[in-house]
């Protein structure tokens, strides 16, 4: 008895973590910059088959679903991924994957050239450079380690940076303990200062 206890103990306490440290990287690096003009930067994942993958489509949705609906802003969403394992590029298939499936009838730019993360904020740069407000779409994570790219590259568009709606409790909850490990991973190159939420 005592054991079985321990081991659901065990496993709440990991999906309570996972929950919070997504939580907390949702947080991190973002702004409450005011403005009339905004871009949704969604990041692309490898994506070797003809439709955009498990992951895509969920990016798609977390982009899409950061676009503020209030009227008062004009909204950009930017898909940025090159053609990696496919010869079409993830950009692309998240496109029409927005548009085709998810009905969404907005702005749309394509960044079809990069292969990394920091290639992602590097190529996008010149299409967002005149919005007020920006957002970058993905898992906690990654968006965390985008915006802290964006902060190297260029820290005057960085204050433009808000939070996207990246973080939902109860969504993904499942997988949030290891997508919180593999995130641990993945920021390990951040400096101290790229960790904390922004006063």
């Amino acid at each position: 008895m005592r054991r079985g206890t321990g081991v659901v103990m065990a496993g709440v306490a990991a999906l309570a973590w996972g929950e919070w440290l997504n939580w907390r990287w949702s947080r991190v690096l973002v702004g409450n910059r005011e403005g009339t003009s905004e871009a949704v930067v969604v990041l692309g994942f490898r994506n070797p088959q003809a439709t955009a993958n498990l992951i895509n489509r969920w990016r798609v949705r977390v982009g899409i679903r950061s676009v503020s609906v209030d009227g008062t802003h004009r909204t950009v969403v930017v898909f940025s991924g090159g053609a990696i394992g496919s010869s079409v590029a993830e950009a692309e298939l998240m496109a029409d994957y927005a548009v085709s499936v998810r009905e969404f009838d907005g702005t749309v730019l394509l960044e079809d050239r990069s292969a990394t993360t920091w290639e992602n904020i590097t190529n996008v740069i010149p299409l967002i450079e005149d919005v007020d407000r920006i957002k970058i779409a993905s898992q906690p994570a990654h968006a965390l380690k985008a915006r802290a790219y964006l902060r190297r590259q260029r820290p005057d568009l960085a204050e433009k940076l808000v939070r996207a709606d990246d973080y939902r409790p109860g969504e993904w909850t499942v997988v949030k303990p290891l997508l919180a490990l593999y995130g641990l991973w993945t920021l390990r190159g951040l400096k101290a200062d790229e960790r904390r939420p922004l006063r």
